[in-house]
């Protein structure tokens, strides 16, 4: 968590730039990070020369001899027409063409990074500012982009590229990634998942970092994310290496079409796709509609997570409620594909605040397993009354929170045996499941205890109501010989 100081550093680069004409919560951000990144390299380059004095170790330099001048600490220092001809005419151009350097983990995602500050009085405003923000400790680096996302979320727009980080979280630690996993996410908006997923690994798994091939399987080839939004990509992108990733392979992809060939390719997909989509047949990969025939994107998704898991991969997926008990022939045949074919191992059903103030629609999470072979016994069930905070547009912390209680019980599921169906969790046994057509809906399943409440004989309650009414007509009178005086 960043310190109240750091975050007050943060609100006032933020209110430069509105003031300064950039309101776009998106363009802020970009701009904010690509800065970040250009004294990042020059941090990055001071390390490696600073190595190199103490023990001798040779390096390849970012910056060559002739390009010095580009280096955060040496440009900070000029005056603001010469710092903004050099970032404009130098820096960005330099950072373009680093793209062709394959050690540069930054390239990619800056390749058509755009300088949209408008005036040198302005860039020095937010260089100054930028530069007292201490960048050297990863997790520094990290909860600073979390705040700048948040802050993008509360700006009330582009709400809907935000899922909660608590729900995020909790996620990652119901699926426990492994440090042999390959981890998706197919709509990865700002990579939340993917984040959160290597920040569980960094506290969970330290021999990622000390055994070569494990460390280069976590920088290089575990994290995937595709998403359609080249500005969402670059966020996302940016997000991953601030967190640690050298090298995510973060990419422009419509991952329901034929242009997304991956074929159990994947062991862990952790989502949030797209609700209330809609699309044409044209546009969706067959083998997908081989699945379900329908255009609905949620829907869709799920058939390609089955494609994109190998055999044994886990999924935790957001759906909309409606994919839990919708009654058309591609709601039930998605449902009857996970149940008889794969293995169905929960539904958590969360309170439809959870989105707000972006959307107030009932959610469920889904877990299932794929295995080409069934597997589906009893499905535990369990409802989210509260995650920690108010269920309406404001949002604000609660003590009520079943987060805690989700992750100890998924993690005991022995333990759930013989729960009553009147408990928040519970087991139902998959015949049950396929008696009423797939319906994955808790309140199918769920019973109600209603406590007797035991009322007054009638007779002694209209003694009271007659007792009231001779007290109200006395009352009455001694108002009536007040006003007549």
């Amino acid at each position: 968590m960043i310190t109240g100081d750091i975050r007050n550093k943060v609100d006032k680069i933020w209110e430069v730039f509105w003031t300064g004409g950039i309101t776009n919560p998106l363009a802020v951000i970009e701009q904010f990070t690509y800065l970040l990144f250009i004294k990042g390299l020059d941090e990055v380059e001071m390390a490696n020369e600073e190595e190199k004095a103490l023990i001798g170790n040779k390096f390849d330099p970012i910056f060559p001899d002739d390009a010095q001048d580009l280096r955060w600490h040496k440009f900070k220092e000029k005056d603001p027409n010469t710092m903004y001809q050099i970032m404009a005419e130098g820096v960005f151009p330099f950072i373009k063409k680093l793209h062709g350097n394959k050690n540069s983990a930054y390239a990619q995602y800056m390749a058509d990074a755009m300088f949209l500050i408008p005036t040198p009085q302005m860039l020095t405003k937010i260089v100054e500012g930028i530069d007292k923000i201490p960048m050297r400790d990863r997790d520094t680096k990290g909860d600073l982009y979390e705040y700048l996302l948040s802050k993008v979320a509360t700006s009330g727009t582009n709400g809907q590229f935000r899922t909660p980080r608590h729900i995020i979280e909790m996620i990652v630690k119901l699926m426990k990634p492994t440090a042999s996993d390959v981890i998706v996410d197919p709509a990865a908006g700002s990579a939340g998942f993917l984040v959160e997923a290597g920040e569980y690994l960094r506290q969970n798994h330290n021999n990622l970092f000390y055994e070569k091939r494990l460390n280069e399987h976590f920088n290089n080839t575990m994290f995937y994310g595709y998403d359609m939004d080249r500005t969402m990509l670059r966020i996302g992108a940016m997000n991953m290496m601030l967190h640690g990733v050298d090298n995510p392979n973060i990419d422009y992809r419509d991952s329901l079409s034929e242009q997304n060939q991956d074929h159990e390719k994947y062991t862990l997909v952790l989502a949030n796709p797209p609700f209330k989509g809609s699309l044409d047949y044209d546009a969706v990969s067959p083998d997908l509609l081989r699945v379900t025939k329908t255009k609905k994107t949620e829907l869709l998704f799920l058939a390609l997570f089955l494609r994109m898991l190998s055999k044994g991969g886990r999924c935790a997926v957001i759906v909309p409620d409606g994919v839990l008990f919708g009654s058309s022939k591609a709601h039930k045949d998605i449902r009857k594909e996970i149940i008889e074919n794969h293995h169905l191992k929960a539904i958590i059903s969360m309170p439809s605040g959870v989105f707000k103030p972006y959307a107030g629609v009932s959610t469920g999470i889904m877990i299932f397993t794929k295995t080409g072979t069934g597997g589906t016994d009893n499905v535990w069930f369990y409802d989210m009354k509260a995650d920690g905070f108010s269920l309406d547009d404001k949002r604000n912390p609660i003590e009520a929170n079943d987060i805690s209680d989700i992750i100890q019980r998924f993690g005991h599921l022995a333990d759930e045996e013989g729960r009553a169906r009147t408990e928040q969790s519970f087991f139902v046994p998959v015949d049950e499941i396929r008696e009423n057509g797939y319906d994955l809906s808790i309140n199918k399943y769920k019973e109600i205890e209603y406590d007797e409440i035991e009322y007054d004989a009638p007779e002694v309650i209209l003694e009271r109501l007659r007792k009231l009414e001779e007290e109200i007509l006395v009352g009455i009178s001694s108002i009536e010989k007040q006003l007549k005086g």
